[in-house]
């Protein structure tokens, strides 16, 4: 007969250590999953983020003082584009005040809700073009912000991401260096460098026609804005034209005209089917049958290439040639 002997001393040693290395594994599960819980909870929504932040005083301030502060510590999710201190700053330097409390509470307002996006975009989701924020344009619209990806992140040509992603319960804050003002139809023009021939043609010192005071005024307007493209294919159709100064100031002006409508803030769903649209230099026609499109007196078809970049005061549709009355 055969015997097996055990070592007893052995079989409980391997038994403790056992027992230890189960309550060790099921302690660190706690712990990694407290941590995770942990780095959940120390989040706060944005509002408590920004007071949180030095940087951002001025902007809590600002938020407060326009009755803001409940909106941003909704649900969401938001997405902040804060301006910082120094931003704040330059922008009571640019408006020649000495403090918020120059700025009514209506005006800051729509400046603060300008800044903010629905959803939580992380920088990495940003794409170029245009996005509706939060403030109020006319007729029921959202005011349109420009990013530009070319070189960071730059809003509206002029204001630049410093840090991004910081991270809230309710969305998302970047902080930016400028603070971004609710543009008019020209300045969404002088913002966006794809415009920049329609900007120095507006501009041209010798119009009779002072386009940049209308098109700042109340409105609204509806302005179909070539492309450099557009204003080049125009130079290029005429041999004794190589720069907008060489096309006759009366027939510019004629032609810039033709491409605003006055007293409506007309979007592209409230467009319709051989609709004729009255503007400041004649009449033309949308056609919807291949796309939107717009057909001129002197027999262009144009394409409408972007739609509904909506400003303070107007709306813009892009279109990628200059119309001819």
């Amino acid at each position: 007969m055969c015997f097996i002997t055990i070592d007893h001393t052995k079989f409980k040693t391997m038994k403790y250590l056992s027992k230890f290395l189960f309550i060790a594994f099921v302690s660190s599960a706690f712990l990694l999953q407290s941590c995770d819980e942990d780095d959940r909870t120390t989040l706060s929504n944005i509002t408590t983020t920004a007071v949180a932040d030095s940087d951002l005083s001025t902007l809590v301030a600002a938020l407060t003082k326009a009755d803001l502060v409940n909106t941003l510590n909704g649900s969401g999710p938001f997405t902040v584009f804060a301006p910082t201190n120094a931003a704040f700053t330059q922008l009571l330097a640019d408006l020649n005040v000495n403090s918020l409390d120059d700025i009514d509470d209506a005006t800051l307002k729509a400046v603060l809700l300008y800044h903010v996006v629905s959803g939580s975009v992380a920088s990495t989701d940003l794409t170029n073009g245009y996005v509706p924020s939060l403030s109020d344009g006319p007729e029921s619209t959202k005011m349109d912000i420009l990013v530009d990806l070319t070189s960071g992140v730059t809003l509206n040509g002029s204001s630049s991401v410093t840090s991004a992603d910081i991270m809230a319960t309710n969305g998302i804050i970047h902080k930016i260096n400028k603070v971004i003002l609710p543009p008019n139809v020209v300045n969404i023009a002088q913002n966006n460098d794809n415009f920049s021939s329609l900007v120095a043609a507006l501009t041209r010192a010798d119009h009779t026609t002072d386009f940049v005071s209308i098109l700042t005024g109340t409105g609204p307007f509806t302005v179909f804005a070539p492309t450099n493209a557009a204003f080049q294919a125009l130079l290029d159709s005429n041999e004794d034209w190589t720069t907008l100064d060489d096309i006759p100031v009366g027939t510019l002006d004629a032609v810039l005209k033709y491409h605003v409508v006055n007293g409506a803030n007309v979007e592209s769903g409230e467009l319709s089917d051989e609709q004729m649209v009255t503007t400041l230099g004649g009449t033309i026609t949308i056609d919807l049958t291949n796309g939107a499109q717009v057909k001129t007196t002197s027999a262009q078809t144009v394409d409408i290439i972007a739609t509904d970049v909506q400003g303070s005061n107007g709306i813009v549709h892009v279109i990628d040639q200059v119309l001819l009355p």
